[in-house]
C-alpha cells in the first residue's frame, strides 16, 4: 500500500472538495456521524476563512483515505482542527500523520493556540485526542430553526454597526461574554470588517440594548456575537431578535438560520429554544496539556 499526502489551503477546487465530501459521507454511513460540518465543508471553497486540509491518499486506488482540517474562525491565530480517516484505514497510523502535518502547518500561520473539536458520541475520536494528550474542555451544540416571516410587530430596531456605538457595543459585550475591552474590541473589529459579515445594532427606544452578527452560507444564515444588555434580560428581547433574524433569513433567500451555543449555558439555550432553535448536532472541544 503507498499512501501520501499533501497540504492545501482555503478554498478548495470542485473536485477536492467532492473527494473530502464522499470521505465524510461514507464514513458517516459506518459510523453514524455527521461530519462535514466539523470538516469545514460550508466554508471550505471560502476566500475569506483562514485555512487549510491535510489530504491522505491511498495511490494505488487513487483514493482519498484520509483528511485533517485547521480553521482560524475568528481571526486570531487560534485554530479549530479536526480529522476523518476512513474507517478500514484506521489501524495504520494516518490519524499521527496527519496530527504532525496540522501541527506544522498551524505553527507555519503562526497560530498562537488550538482547539481539537469531534462529533459528539465518536468514541474512536476521543480515544485518539486522549493518547496525544489532549484533555476535554467544553461542549458546544449547534441550533437550527426555519427561515421565517416574522409575525409579530417587534418593538426593536434593528439595524447595521455604526462605529460612534463602539463604546456602547463593548459595554454590552464585556457584560455578557465576561471579555476584557480589548477582547470585546477585537471581536467588534473582526465582525466589521470580515467580509461576509454583517454586525447588527439593536435598539429599543432610541437606546442601544443589543448586538448580532449575521453571515451568509448558503441557504444558512449563521448568528455569532449575540448579546443582549443585562438591564433587558428575561423582556423577551432575545426572542424578539432572533426572529427578527429567522425574517431576515427568509427575505434574503435563506431557509434556515444556525447559531452555536455552550452546552452548560441553560440561560441561552432557554432563549433559544424559546425561538423555535432545536440541537442539530454537537461538538466536542478538547485543548492540549
Amino acid at each position: 500500500m503507498n499512501l501520501s499526502a499533501i497540504t492545501v489551503s482555503f478554498p478548495l477546487d470542485d473536485e477536492t472538495y467532492e473527494e473530502i465530501q464522499v470521505l465524510c459521507k461514507t464514513s458517516s454511513r459506518i459510523d453514524g456521524q455527521i461530519y462535514q460540518q466539523v470538516m469545514n465543508l460550508p466554508v471550505a471553497k471560502s476566500y475569506e476563512m483562514k485555512g487549510f486540509y491535510v489530504l491522505v491518499y491511498d495511490d494505488d486506488k487513487n483514493e482519498l483515505v484520509g483528511a485533517g482540517t485547521a480553521l482560524d474562525l475568528m481571526g486570531l491565530n487560534t485554530y479549530e482542527w479536526s480529522m476523518v480517516v476512513a474507517p478500514m484505514y484506521r489501524q495504520l497510523g494516518i490519524g499521527n500523520a496527519i496530527l504532525n502535518v496540522l501541527h506544522e502547518g498551524m505553527e507555519t500561520r503562526g497560530s498562537e493556540g488550538e482547539l481539537a473539536l469531534m462529533v459528539e458520541g465518536a468514541n474512536f475520536g476521543r480515544e485518539f485526542l486522549q493518547k496525544n494528550n489532549y484533555l476535554y474542555s467544553f461542549s458546544e451544540a449547534t441550533l437550527e430553526a426555519k427561515a421565517e416571516i416574522l409575525q409579530e410587530n417587534s418593538s426593536l430596531t434593528v439595524r447595521p454597526f455604526m462605529q460612534k456605538e463602539t463604546e456602547a457595543i463593548v459595554t454590552i459585550l464585556m457584560a455578557t461574554f465576561g471579555d476584557m475591552r480589548e477582547e470585546s474590541l477585537e471581536l467588534i473589529d473582526y465582525n466589521t470588517t470580515t467580509e461576509g459579515l454583517i454586525m447588527w445594532t439593536v435598539e429599543y427606544d432610541e437606546e442601544v440594548i443589543g448586538t448580532i452578527t449575521t453571515r451568509k452560507e448558503g441557504e444558512v444564515q449563521w448568528i455569532t456575537a449575540f448579546a443582549v444588555a443585562p438591564t433587558m434580560q428575561g423582556r423577551g428581547i432575545g426572542t424578539q431578535i432572533l426572529q427578527w433574524v429567522k425574517d431576515y433569513a427568509i427575505r434574503n433567500g435563506e431557509k434556515m438560520v444556525l447559531l452555536d451555543v455552550e452546552i452548560e449555558n441553560a440561560g441561552a439555550l432557554r432563549v433559544y429554544e424559546k425561538a423555535g432553535f432545536m440541537k442539530s448536532i454537537q461538538m466536542d472541544y478538547f485543548i492540549l496539556v
